[in-house]
């Protein structure tokens, strides 16, 4: 039975099979008893995107009294949902996401906690998911941007759209209006030149 810590572009913790490309965390929101998740589903505004292996770590899911692994597809699905790069496993990434976070929103000089500060009222809405209108016309989004249209999530990318699953993306064109998942910052820092990493399946969707 699969445990229920994958993650959807929407911020959703639910159970699947496909365990994706990036593990992550938002503090410790699991009873390592059980291996169930508790009723919050986050203990930190720090939510982190990281990489799935690390030094040679292993361990056991959700079974400590530790931050509670999370996985998402990739991570343009973690940067949906809320998430930013990990300063400790993937310092060099997170250095360059902060580097077009500051350009795009333009900043300077701006800590960790500043921007989960940011991206905290960016995705939350009294406990549920921020929605945002579009900044600019879909077509014209950043590469590695999400959106959501009739309750499914897209994926922009190349000039395209690309619907999402657990199991990957498929190519998909969108009709209907389509309201912003992946939160204002993030997109700007996007357009200032950072591009998320993609499941492999877009690349193959994309022909």
């Amino acid at each position: 039975m699969p445990l229920q810590n994958r993650v959807t572009p929407t911020g959703d913790i639910v159970a699947s099979e496909h365990r994706g490309t990036f593990t992550g965390n938002r503090g410790i929101i699991h009873d390592p008893a059980t291996r169930t998740l508790l009723n919050k589903r986050w203990s930190s505004p720090a939510w982190l995107t990281c990489v799935c292996e690390f030094r040679g770590r292993r361990r056991k899911v959700m079974s400590r009294q530790s931050w509670t692994e999370l996985f998402f597809l990739d991570e343009a699905t973690a940067f949906a949902a809320g998430h930013r790069p990990c300063f400790y496993c993937r310092r060099d990434d997170a250095n360059r996401f902060r580097a077009a976070w500051e350009q795009g929103n333009g900043v300077s000089d701006l800590s960790a906690k500043a921007m989960d500060a940011v991206l905290h009222a960016e995705r939350l809405d009294r406990g549920r998911k921020r929605l945002h209108p579009l900044p600019k016309p879909l077509a014209e989004l950043p590469d590695g941007t999400m959106v959501q249209v009739d309750g499914e999530s897209f994926l922009v990318t190349a000039g395209t759209t690309l619907r999402w699953s657990f199991a990957g993306y498929e190519r998909a064109a969108v009709a209907g209006a389509a309201i912003l998942l992946t939160p204002p910052s993030t997109v700007r820092a996007f357009a200032a030149g950072y591009r998320p990493m993609l499941h492999p399946s877009a690349a193959a969707a994309l022909g």
